[in-house]
């Protein structure tokens, strides 16, 4: 009985860092493939979140976000929001955790890059708009490396060769009954 409560306990031990990194981190999603924009504002009625969300109605500006491969992630009030689709809350707490922000009363807004570095475009509680223009001016200086990360592919699955044609199979021998154990 030893033995297997033991080897029960290695096998946690070693599938748990594993089954953890396999998360629902939005940001971990992203890595490769967009450049997320996270908005953290204590409230819905944040200027600078209202001011992002208005301007991503023109236009002009949406062009300026797809083109540059931006995806805005909002969190108000403990609430997350990616594209304006709801985020569950797990999701959310995840996509605070890893950004290991510290506390703080005011807006912050971070441009994270496709290679997975962390910009702080803004961090303070003077309830400024932020331009989408200075957002645009901080993705357009990011270094030329960054630029050229893309999303990791795909292994290809190895072609399966054909199974050849031919009789049905025997039927199998019913298993022996399994030998009772002794501990």
């Amino acid at each position: 009985m030893l033995v297997r409560s033991l080897t029960l306990a290695t096998l946690l031990v070693v599938a748990g860092p594993l089954c953890a990194a396999d998360s629902d981190a939005p940001l971990a999603k992203e890595l490769g493939k967009a450049r997320p924009l996270v908005v953290i504002a204590p409230s819905t009625a944040d200027p600078t979140l209202r001011g992002l969300t208005q301007a991503l109605q023109d236009p002009a500006t949406k062009a300026g976000f797809t083109e540059r491969n931006l995806v805005l992630f909002s969190v108000a009030n403990m609430m997350g929001k990616r594209e304006d689709k709801n985020l569950e809350q797990q999701a959310t707490m995840a996509l605070i955790r890893e950004l290991k922000l510290g506390a703080s009363k005011g807006t912050k807004v971070i441009l994270v890059g496709k290679d997975g570095e962390r910009h702080v475009l803004k961090d303070d509680d003077s309830g400024e708009k932020l331009d989408p223009q200075v957002i645009f001016k901080a993705v357009d200086e990011l270094p030329a490396s960054e630029k050229a990360v893309s999303a990791p592919e795909p292994v290809a699955a190895t072609p399966e060769a054909k199974p050849k044609e031919s009789k049905p199979a025997k039927p199998a021998k019913p298993a022996a009954p399994p030998k009772p154990l002794d501990d």
